[in-house]
């Protein structure tokens, strides 16, 4: 198999869907909009929308949705859309600015904290900032039916209730989410809890957070397209970024590090690999910490997903070097061939070390005998609609009768990809989907692969790390899972569940759930 820099890394597709498709669509090529370096596409003195009763905050922050532009290869001013952040009251802890990236801010809470966070759009179209794998109330969610228009503004309020684990944010406006998301508006969200801290894992710059993301550029400036195959298939890159950054180098000490796995990217699957074969000791899933470390000879990393990995560097000499690549596997319909992600370089002695735990959490999973019903979500190209859950597409406050959830009630869901259908064109897709859904967590319980979907799955299925706590899983063509969550009735409404390939979400592969 042929390596690829990180820059300019093939993209490799099934010929006769590649070809089907893309002849009967027609994709619209967007730059990034310029705008005029200091200035403001609109006032930010809007009045806040009125939302939930205000609550004692321990962390005030306001967010900002801007247009900027970002060095991000050297002498060329790349036009991004980005989230600025400042603290208004709180800890100098609860916000971390990130040099020299589009990338908004991390925000750090502990659980129990009281946030409120204004969200102020001075974007030229209307956007909304989900915190995504936050259990938080309807109307905190980012739904996009509370979009907010340019020039105006939406107040969060909300108490952290999750387990300490890498969460995250990022706009979710019907139809323009893989547009603003690509265009630099994301940024990580870090829970602690009492439970985590008494571990004393690897912290301060000893955690480090990465976001994996590809992106496409023309003499220095983000490229995105719209429709056609990209839309069909998901948005592929051929320049990959880590925290913002091409060709990006980590240097570390020689000791133990946690590392903060996002795959942050619209569509891509990585499967991550040290280049020298050694395995991976995998800490935590989307949901916080496993209950006890498990190990993988490779990371299969679907849109959204974050895993926590312990890394010990202490046997490695000052000066080494390891490459962190993304192995050749098949996907259904496409190929992805071996490319580097990322360096890390051993730049100095340490003086300490931190010791693995051999048990890391009580997870207090649910009993999938304790389950009340099971409801099934076919995931289904629709000829004329596009990619659809059971045969429906995205509708803003719509509830199917099979989309309505008892408050309080425990349930299986099944999300069953029966490899695709027929495409624009005629060509047969057969595609990977990531489903997320808002809201509490939930137990991936069992997976099930038929023959034709084998394949693929052979592939990938090793770095499945199913043991914790999720809110997004990759569903393979040919696959079904079973996902098991409690539904809380302290937080009814509307929440979402969709595919989290961009593309697909805003083609309409969304769907309400409503919890009374």
């Amino acid at each position: 198999m042929t390596k690829l820099t990180r820059r300019h890394f093939l993209q490799l597709a099934g010929a006769g869907t590649a070809t089907a498709v893309l002849a009967a669509c027609q994709p619209r090529t967007q730059l990034i909009p310029t705008l005029t370096p200091g200035s403001t596409a609109v006032s930010p003195t809007a009045a806040p929308t009125a939302v939930s009763g205000n609550i004692p905050a321990d962390t005030e922050i306001l967010l900002r949705a801007i247009k900027d532009q970002v060095n991000i290869f050297p002498d060329t001013a790349a036009n991004v859309w980005r989230i600025q952040g400042e603290l208004l009251q709180g800890n100098a802890n609860a916000l971390q600015t990130l040099p020299d990236t589009y990338l908004g801010p991390i925000l750090r809470g502990h659980k129990g904290q009281k946030m409120r966070i204004r969200f102020e759009n001075e974007l030229d179209e209307e956007s909304i900032i989900h915190w995504h794998g936050l259990d938080v109330p309807a109307d905190m969610d980012g739904h996009p039916q509370y979009a907010v228009a340019t020039g105006q503004s939406y107040q969060y309020e909300f108490e952290l209730r999750n387990r300490a684990g890498t969460y995250w944010y990022h706009p979710h406006p019907h139809g323009r989410t893989g547009p603003q998301v690509y265009a630099g508006m994301a940024g990580f969200f870090i829970v602690s809890d009492d439970e985590e801290q008494a571990l004393e894992l690897p912290g301060g710059e000893y955690d480090v957070p990465l976001v994996l993301q590809d992106r496409r550029f023309n003499n220095g400036q983000l490229v995105y397209m719209e429709g056609g195959m990209d839309q069909m298939t998901g948005f592929l890159g051929d320049t990959l970024l880590v925290n913002g950054q091409p060709d990006f180098t980590l240097p570390v000490a020689s000791r133990a590090y946690r590392l903060r796995l996002l795959n942050g990217s619209n569509s891509r699957i990585y499967k991550l690999g040290w280049e020298d074969g050694a395995p991976f000791t995998v800490i935590g899933t989307d949901g916080g910490l496993l209950e006890k470390p498990v190990e993988r000879p490779y990371l299969t990393l679907a849109p959204a997903e974050r895993l926590e990995i312990w890394v010990d560097f202490s046997d490695r000499p000052v000066g080494s070097e390891l490459n962190l690549v993304s192995l050749p596997f098949n996907s259904g319909s496409f190929n992805s061939p071996q490319f580097p992600v990322l360096t890390v370089r051993v730049a100095r002695e340490a003086g300490d070390n931190a010791t693995l735990p051999e048990r890391l959490s009580d997870p207090g999973f649910f009993s999938p005998a304790d389950a009340e019903r099971s409801r099934e979500v076919n995931l289904q190209m629709s000829m004329g609609r596009g990619w659809t859950l059971n045969g429906r597409t995205f509708e803003m406050t719509a509830v199917a009768a099979s989309e309505r959830v008892p408050a309080g009630s425990l349930e299986i869901w099944e999300f069953v990809n029966g490899g695709g259908g027929m495409g624009m064109g005629g060509g047969m897709m057969s595609l990977p989907h990531p489903m997320h859904m808002h809201g509490e967590s939930f137990k991936v319980i069992e997976r099930q692969i038929s023959r034709s979907g084998q394949a693929a799955w052979n592939t990938l299925s090793e770095g499945f790390v199913d043991e914790g706590w999720k809110d997004t899983v990759l569903v393979m063509p040919g696959e079904r899972v079973k996902v098991l969550r409690r539904f809380s009735g302290d937080f009814p409404g509307l929440f979402l569940y969709h595919c989290h390939n961009l593309e697909h979400e805003d083609m309409g592969m969304m769907r309400n759930l409503e919890i009374a």
